[in-house]
């Protein structure tokens, strides 16, 4: 397995102190809606790492769903990890991801809970990630080898209803890329696609994401609608654990590339979608499976078998921060890999998200800040959070 920066000047071992959680929920006027379920406020859940040296990295947990995920995942690591962590002197950030990954493999498989505890092994993958670049004082993008700060970017999580102004918005603000999710019926969908198009032009990217809400049939069928828009992706049309057979037959009868990874959960998963001439477009979450350990082969592989990698991303701004700095250390595609940002309001994103909230024609520059660029003020987004509800 190759893992970034493998013996890198700049990495250096690191002695763990302590493991801290912080668990944020915003409420939203306007709830999320996606094929499978509502997500009726904003909630993360951010790792902090501190080392001897008082030094810290931050990560986080990717935590939507159930609405009780973040309380969920946070017991998992004050009960769980931070005892397995603390205390202890780690080489490299793979060697940590691969020392939580085995101690707690059996624990997975009688819990029953191997999502939630593989997302808890990411988001301290990218605390451990951010504590290495911090310390080095480089930009994480720059501690993984990456040659350029810029990345492109696209407006992500339109809704069925009010997609209009949100569009409308995101284009003032310098977005011109655009994911709608379908699964709500043809007709609704239909409509829905027609008007995003209109107000974004016939030029502009459109891509949309289904959210594993059809079958085969349904999908062959709604494929014919999507042709008339010409999106750039059609997003989990069906079901993560579908026989890659019917992914196989439906992308031999459609012109429209394929996109799935989001809920891919090992390397295997990775490596059978990227062999199987399906897909054209992987989307790991590196807040959900991986961190930056597990992802760095994925997005190798990818690259190495000519598709493209487009991190996926729905939750609060220290996730997506090293997302994004995880895709420019990886570099593009040639200008087709995409950040996915989320448009929909959330403060625990757009007040640690730094330069992607404002993009230029599309495109973000990093900077050169150590780690993510950001550290979060806990006591403050509390305080911001107590006097919007």
């Amino acid at each position: 397995m190759t893992y970034p920066q493998h013996g890198h000047p700049n990495l250096s071992p690191v002695a763990i102190r302590r493991v801290e959680t912080y668990v944020l929920r915003c409420p939203i006027a306007t709830p999320v809606q996606t094929s499978f379920g509502i997500m009726r406020d904003r909630p993360a859940l951010f790792i902090e790492v501190i080392d001897h040296d008082g030094a810290s990295g931050w990560g986080e947990v990717w935590c939507n769903f159930p609405a009780c995920g973040a309380e969920h995942r946070a017991a998992l690591v004050q009960s769980v990890f931070a005892p397995l962590m603390e205390g202890q002197r780690v080489a490299h950030p793979a060697a940590m991801f691969e020392h939580l990954t085995r101690r707690t493999a059996v624990l997975a498989l009688q819990s029953g809970e191997p999502g939630p505890i593989a997302q808890v092994i990411a988001g301290i993958d990218l605390a451990l990630w951010d504590l290495q670049a911090r310390r080095a004082g480089l930009p994480l993008w720059r501690l993984l080898g990456g040659k350029s700060d810029e990345i492109g970017v696209y407006a992500s999580g339109l809704n069925p209803t009010g997609a209009e102004l949100i569009v409308a918005e995101h284009l003032a603000r310098g977005f011109d890329a655009f994911k709608l999710k379908l699964g709500f019926g043809r007709e609704r969908d239909a409509a829905n696609l027609k008007r995003v198009r209109e107000i974004i032009g016939p030029e502009r990217r459109l891509m949309v994401d289904a959210n594993q809400a059809w079958n085969l049939d349904t999908a062959l069928s709604m494929a014919e609608v999507l042709d008339e828009y010409r999106p750039l992706w059609l997003e989990e049309p069906l079901r993560c654990d579908r026989p890659i057979m019917e992914w196989q037959m439906l992308s031999a009868r459609t012109a429209i590339p394929l996109a799935a990874g989001e809920n891919f959960a090992n390397h295997a998963a990775f490596k059978e979608g990227i062999a199987s001439g399906a897909l054209s477009v992987i989307q790991p979450d590196a807040a959900k499976w991986g961190g930056i350990s597990g992802n760095w082969p994925v997005t190798q592989a990818v690259q190495a078998a000519g598709l493209t990698y487009c991190p996926h991303y729905l939750g609060a701004g220290v996730g997506l921060l090293a997302s994004a700095h995880l895709l420019a250390a990886a570099g593009d595609s040639g200008g087709r890999g995409l950040l996915e940002v989320d448009a929909n309001p959330n403060p625990l994103r757009s007040r640690l998200s730094g330069p992607i909230e404002t993009p230029a024609g599309g495109r973000v520059h990093l900077g050169e800040a150590p780690g993510i660029g950001i550290t979060p003020d806990i006591a403050s987004l509390r305080r911001e959070i107590a006097a919007a509800g």
